[in-house]
């Protein structure tokens, strides 16, 4: 279970065989497995850019593309700015770290495992205290379409209400997968939001996207009433923007970013 280190692939375009999403093709799952891997230490170097570490909390998933029941992980305790690919964690449903020395995120764990339990179609979730995201957390209510780019999230998005405290317990994590639903992302109220997606690259994309629209709502309603975008057009917008090949073409841009500032996160 230990991945050789690859050369990295760049510049090939996503390719779709039997409906699913294969970014960047690989030759075996080895190399399927560490490409993967590669994606995930990026997205956690990329929240740190963005500010989304803070203390403990925060924590990004992949499904491991040969066992199904085990995903991969950040250790407890280990900020975001310096997570390698060595360092993730490999934990199976049952909890049991199967790689790695350090130890997992309790509140990690239940949430995400129950999420990917629920949701075979869910390869990578994300979850982090973004300022923005728990400010509008805290409302209560779902984003509106307001722009462009809030229309992604149009009808792809659920609220969790009850809030229970810090998700210590296979309860929480279980009612946080179920109020997801069928949807791509969940504001969980007074404590933040969760994306997920069929890779590493849209979950990731995802929340920070989600993050800004928050942002921009939060600012357009203290300067007035935003104007609504019909939801015909709404929904129109989202095909065009909101499709998994349009959003894991906008990672990309993110991880050629991190590439050249941190590379050390393929280590």
């Amino acid at each position: 279970m230990s991945p050789e280190k690859i050369d990295r692939t760049k510049g090939k375009l996503p390719q779709k065989e039997k409906g699913s999403l294969n970014p960047i093709p690989a030759q075996s799952i080895e190399e399927q497995r560490r490409l993967q891997l590669e994606r995930l230490a990026a997205s956690f170097r990329l929240f740190s850019l963005y500010g989304f570490d803070e203390g403990l909390a925060g924590h990004i998933t992949l499904r491991d593309p040969e066992f199904s029941d085990h995903f991969w992980v950040n250790p407890l305790g280990m900020n975001f700015a310096h997570i390698c690919v060595s360092d993730l964690l490999l934990v199976k449903e049952d909890g049991k770290i199967i790689q790695g020395d350090r130890p997992i995120n309790p509140a990690a764990f239940y949430i995400h495992s129950s999420i990917h339990k629920a949701r075979p179609d869910v390869n990578s979730a994300a979850h982090a205290h973004s300022i923005y995201g728990r400010t509008f957390s805290a409302l209560g209510k779902m984003l509106d379409p307001i722009t462009q780019d809030a229309s992604m999230f149009f009808q792809e998005q659920s609220i969790y209400a009850d809030y229970g405290g810090v998700a210590f317990e296979k309860e929480e994590g279980a009612a946080i997968a179920k109020a997801l639903g069928d949807n791509r992302t969940v504001i969980l109220q007074n404590h933040g939001l969760l994306t997920t997606g069929s890779n590493v690259d849209i979950a990731a994309w995802l929340f920070i996207a989600m993050d800004k629209c928050c942002q921009s709502q939060l600012i357009a309603e203290a300067a007035g009433e935003p104007t609504i975008i019909p939801e015909e057009t709404a929904l129109h917008a989202k095909a065009q923007a909101g499709s998994d090949m349009v959003l894991w073409a906008s990672f990309q841009p993110l991880y050629d970013l991190i590439y050249q500032i941190s590379p050390d996160f393929l280590d």
